[in-house]
């Protein structure tokens, strides 16, 4: 089943991100607003790498410590 085209998201940066009027954001076509989308940033950040990963699980561990002392 495809997914559902995520209309609260794209509207929500039309209005919010891009400033257009109702008129405007619904004149563009999916694919307009797609390319505004990454234009600005949004969609093309990619998944972190195995390093980068485990230097934030490093970091920002599940589970503390059990209290020594």
């Amino acid at each position: 089943m495809a997914e559902k085209f995520p209309w609260d998201a794209a509207m929500a940066f039309g209005f919010a991100v891009m400033r257009l009027s109702p008129t405007e954001f619904w004149a563009m076509t999916p694919r307009e607003l797609g390319a505004a989308m990454q234009a600005f940033g949004h969609g093309t950040q990619e998944a972190p790498g195995r390093q980068a990963l485990q230097s934030l699980m490093n970091a920002y561990p599940d589970r503390k410590e059990p209290n020594r002392g």
